[in-house]
């Protein structure tokens, strides 16, 4: 089930909210776990045992934690996280490069092993650093054990943020578990929220999928220059709004039942650099590494070799986590390449730079980047840069083909809108007098009122929609 579904929007948001209001936080925890399960089981269906034996066997190793038997919880949690994603979502890419090696050594056919082809569970990689998350912690003795499983249950289930994350730890939100604000304001300010993420979703994200998808669907040796550079700035757009929009989704939601998640994303496309960018793009993921890989290793307090070694192996790692193919791992190795020449001295000269031109620099290294993100194999990708930077010798398809006047003026509203021009706007109106201020609310509720009826709209065409974040 995805937040941008009839069923979710007209049957299990409406029913779960008139359900929700009536008792008291105790009541509230046990109605948002059982609709949480009921919510990945909607798509899943068998599959969502897995969640809840994560979830079952993390509150237990916390309580293994807390009795003093420390090293045993800790070591189970991480055994019983990591073992989940490896058998889930790296055991064919084991299959397939023990395969590869046999054949490239000439071995028998005989030897060669048949894939199992296991399904990948939605938000799998969400759920197992969360959980995993709150072992560790428990273990550092930053947070308490929790003996109170529904709380627990209903932390690791909570559904708007199940599939696509952020990644909430426990110490952000264990004291709302208990305890949270729920009023008409924060209400309010929730389905603003949603709002907003939805209508990214449905009119931005949806528009540069079908554009990227079109161009990305045929052999790079047929595209203009300008064609495959229309191709991957309309998937940058694609997997910015997408993403973006579910974490705008998922907060809005959580303000809508008394919670506060984490922020994922600020503007990540106006960094000045590509350390800056990994201070903007999904925050939950690039902090979860940073304290519970790169500062283990020893962060920035080694010396500069085994600095440069660390930051390597965090985004080789966040590459795998993305998903199980070396174009992946390339594609972290890639930004962890950048973000050391950085500290080697190119972010002393950026910082001497007009600004415009390190914007210029960040967005060329992250479209780059996402070629190895978007193609599915590295020739195919070498392709494609190739024809991205020197052309093609015989190109079929010129930019003409993919643009109109709607699709220009979809771009214009991506660029505007990858600024925070909503942030602006909301500062400017409440310096005003209070007669204008109020006029400005006014036509902002009629905005927003547009928006959610024309993504209702684009919902009910069955306009094209894909969500990718699936593969992940």
């Amino acid at each position: 089930m995805l937040f941008n579904s009839a069923i979710f929007l007209f049957i299990f948001l409406p029913v779960l909210l008139s359900l929700y209001y009536w008792g008291g936080i105790r009541y509230k925890n046990i109605l948002l776990l059982l609709f949480s399960i009921l919510f990945y089981t909607w798509g899943e269906q068998e599959i969502v045992l897995i969640m809840l034996t994560s979830t079952i066997l993390d509150y237990a190793n916390g309580i293994l934690i807390d009795k003093g038997y420390r090293r045993t919880g800790l070591i189970s949690s991480i055994i019983v996280n990591l073992g989940f994603l490896g058998i889930f979502k790296y055991t064919d890419f084991a299959f397939e490069n023990y395969n590869a090696f046999l054949s490239a050594i000439g071995a028998s056919s005989d030897y060669l092993l048949e894939l199992p082809n296991i399904a990948l569970p939605i938000g799998i990689s969400f759920y197992t650093f969360q959980t995993m998350s709150y072992t560790i912690d428990v273990y550092r003795k930053k947070v308490k054990a929790t003996y109170d499983f529904i709380d627990f249950a209903t932390y690791v289930t909570l559904f708007p943020q199940l599939i696509a994350g952020p990644i909430v730890r426990y110490e952000q939100v264990h004291t709302q578990l208990k305890n949270r604000e729920i009023n008409v304001s924060k209400f309010t300010v929730g389905v603003e929220r949603f709002i907003i993420g939805l209508s990214k979703k449905m009119i931005i994200a949806n528009t540069f999928a079908y554009i990227a998808d079109q161009v990305f669907s045929y052999p790079a040796d047929v595209l203009s220059m300008g064609t495959a550079w229309i191709g991957i700035i309309a998937y940058s757009f694609q997997i910015y709004f997408d993403f973006s929009a579910y974490s705008d989704m998922a907060i809005g939601l959580g303000k809508m039942f008394g919670f506060d998640i984490p922020e994922n994303f600020n503007y990540p496309y106006i960094a000045k650099s590509i350390k800056d960018f990994w201070r903007r793009w999904h925050i939950s993921l690039s902090t979860w590494f940073r304290d519970y890989l790169y500062i283990p290793l020893g962060g920035n307090r080694v010396g500069q070799v085994r600095l440069y070694v660390n930051l390597f192996i965090v985004f080789f790692v966040t590459g795998l986590w993305h998903g199980a193919s070396y174009n992946f791992v390339i594609w972290g190795l890639f930004h962890g390449a950048f973000l050391v020449i950085e500290r080697l001295g190119l972010d002393r000269i950026l910082e001497r730079l007009w600004s415009p031109l390190q914007h210029l620099y960040v967005l060329l290294v992250v479209l780059v980047a996402w070629v190895f993100f978007r193609v599915e194999t590295l020739p195919e990708v070498l392709s494609f840069l190739k024809v991205m930077f020197i052309g093609s010798a015989s190109p079929k398809l010129y930019p003409d083909v993919f643009l109109n006047q709607e699709i220009y003026l979809m771009f214009f509203v991506a660029i505007l809108f990858s600024m925070p021009v909503f942030r602006w706007c909301k500062a400017y109106f409440s310096k005003q007098k209070k007669q204008i201020t109020q006029l400005s609310r006014m036509v902002y509720s009629f905005f927003l009122l547009g928006l959610l009826l024309f993504s209702i709209g684009l919902i009910s065409a069955g306009t094209y929609d894909p969500f990718i974040y699936f593969r992940f």
